[in-house]
């Protein structure tokens, strides 16, 4: 069968969070890179829904647009999986997934770095803890709130845990009805680095002292972060490489050889300005 050249990868997202989000743009150039030393690029299409990005997968699996395909945002029950295994589409999966015939996963610990933040905020004497999330049904929400969730009854605190979407927009109206509230948290969590900046935009227009009265941690250490004033403590973990195994892995799966068992390079916690004990009383 001739080959197409081509990996494809959907994303299932509005088109406008890729011009203010970095982490996939660096993902995408890790995948791009490894493929590249192959003759080898990306086949990129964004759409709202995971329905449209099945149509997408069934529209070059009957055309043979692409050797394999980079499944990306694991839901719960999601059903992208067994289509692919369906069509017979080689696919690389990102997150924790069993592997089977054509699928290999290049898979991510979510648990741990929640666990290093967390217990970082609680040394520093912090009780009142938010979170800010990704959308709900994401299998790596579900593994950081299970952690969050678990550390804090470890600690004996009960945290408050809110449904963002990635967007500044979300982050900046969560945050504020977070620091309006009855109990004002003295530290809160985001599951990106979009969301965090404007988590600290809205603690400024607010009066909030930044880490004096607030402190905050950003998922995914973006420059952004690092050109926040003050610079934003983050998790941070090496996305480029992250896409090279995922590109490595899906070369692999294309040659039809033996497919090494990846995993996403570790996230550890960075800590930098927006992190300190919370203010007294």
């Amino acid at each position: 069968m001739e080959r197409s050249e081509a990996v494809g990868l959907v994303l299932a997202r509005p088109a406008r969070l890729l011009g203010v989000e970095p982490f996939f743009m660096e993902f995408i150039a890790g995948i791009e890179e490894t493929l590249a030393e192959r003759g080898l690029s990306v086949l990129l299409h964004i759409v709202p829904t995971h329905e449209e990005e099945i149509a997408t997968h069934r529209r070059w699996a009957e055309r043979g647009l692409v050797d394999a395909v980079v499944l990306v945002n694991l839901t719960v029950d999601d059903r992208r999986p067994a289509v692919l295994r369906e069509l017979g589409m080689p696919t690389v999966v990102v997150g924790s997934w069993e592997p089977g015939p054509g699928i290999a996963p290049v898979a991510t610990d979510d648990v741990e770095p929640v666990r290093e933040a967390l217990t970082s905020l609680l040394d520093l004497g912090h009780r009142r803890i938010a979170r800010v999330t990704g959308p709900a049904q994401l299998l790596h929400t579900v593994a950081r709130t299970k952690a969050l969730l678990d550390t804090c009854r470890e600690a004996g605190i009960e945290p408050v845990i809110v449904e963002g979407d990635y967007s500044a927009e979300s982050g900046a109206a969560l945050t504020a009805r977070l620091l309006r509230g009855e109990e004002r948290p003295t530290a809160i969590l985001y599951d990106n680095d979009v969301m965090a900046v404007a988590g600290l935009g809205v603690a400024k227009e607010l009066g909030v002292a930044v880490p004096e009265q607030l402190s905050l941690v950003a998922w995914d250490d973006s420059t952004m972060c690092q050109l926040a004033s003050p610079a934003l403590s983050t998790m941070r973990g090496d996305v480029h490489q992250f896409g090279v195994s995922v590109g490595l892995t899906a070369v692999e799966l294309i040659d039809g050889v033996p497919v090494v068992r990846r995993w996403s390079p570790p996230v550890r916690f960075v800590p930098r300005g927006t992190t300190a004990p919370p203010p007294p009383g």
